[in-house]
This record gives C-alpha cells, sequence and structure tokens, in this order.
C-alpha cells in the first residue's frame, strides 16, 4: 500500500522538530547532512511526500488510536540522498493518515 497524497505532514513537526537541534534524539544534523534547514522545510516536505508515494508501506502495529505504517527508501535532499525510514499513523476515528517522524534507515549487520 503507499500513502495517500493527502496525508497530513504538519510544518511544526518538520521546521520545529525534525529541523531543529535537540539534545535528545537528534535528527537535525542527519537532515542538515542531505541539504535540508529550517529554512527550506518545504523541500523536505515535498521529499516525503516523494518518498511516501513511490515506497511501500508496510503495517507497523495498532493501537487504539489507529494503525501505524512505515514507509522507507530515498529521502532526495538538495545536496544529497539519505536513505531513511518514515512512520505514519492511520487514526482509527476517521481513517486519515498523518506523518510522525522519520529516522535514519540502518543497514541491517550480517
Amino acid at each position: 500500500m503507499r500513502i495517500p497524497n493527502n496525508a497530513n505532514v504538519p510544518a511544526a513537526k518538520l521546521s520545529g522538530y525534525l529541523l531543529t537541534r535537540r539534545a535528545v534524539d537528534d535528527k537535525s544534523l542527519f537532515l542538515k547532512s542531505a541539504g535540508f534547514t529550517p529554512a527550506n522545510w518545504r523541500e523536505l516536505e515535498a521529499a516525503i511526500r516523494s518518498l511516501a508515494s513511490e515506497a511501500e508501506a508496510t503495517e507497523d502495529g495498532t493501537t487504539v488510536y489507529g494503525t501505524f505504517w512505515r514507509a522507507s527508501g530515498p529521502l532526495r535532499g538538495p545536496r544529497r540522498t539519505v536513505n531513511v525510514v518514515t512512520i505514519w499513523i492511520q487514526w482509527a476515528i476517521d481513517g486519515s493518515f498523518h506523518f510522525v517522524t522519520l529516522k535514519p534507515l540502518r543497514s541491517k549487520k550480517s
């Protein structure tokens, strides 16, 4: 399945969380290596949407709030492409999809 094109990707999640330096669970430096900064958060949104429309999403668990989905693949940045896992939730109440977060895709060790 694919994440729908009309999925909600909150601007505050991008500019106020992912692209902001944090003491714990910081993703801003990783995203900066691809060329994403708070000044171009809309490019990050477009890259996330592009990945979501191209990648096959797999179910990643269910709670009373809804079903979590995982879509992995290349995130094309202004400077370079990085591999990520994006996490989405499909709300149980109305079936709508919402971006939760992303993280670097770690290769499996043999």
